[in-house]
């Protein structure tokens, strides 16, 4: 399986940046796994938290639209 989002990584992931989070994210609204996205296992983490607060505070639906 090739990894998806190697290039372009930011070193730390703000849960007010949505266009960057929406890029892990796929169309079912489920956060994709290491495997596909290239992180390591700090990094998946720390995208995980910001996805989820930004879900809590209402900047990303907690699932897909439509």
């Amino acid at each position: 399986m090739a990894r998806k989002f190697k290039k372009d990584i930011p070193s730390h992931f703000d849960y007010k940046d949505v266009k960057v989070l929406q890029r892990f994210v796929d169309p079912y609204g489920r956060i994709e796994p290491s495997t596909k996205t290239g992180l390591n296992n700090q990094q998946q983490r720390q995208l995980a938290t910001a996805i989820k607060r930004a879900r809590h505070l209402a900047l990303m639906p907690f699932v897909a639209q439509g």
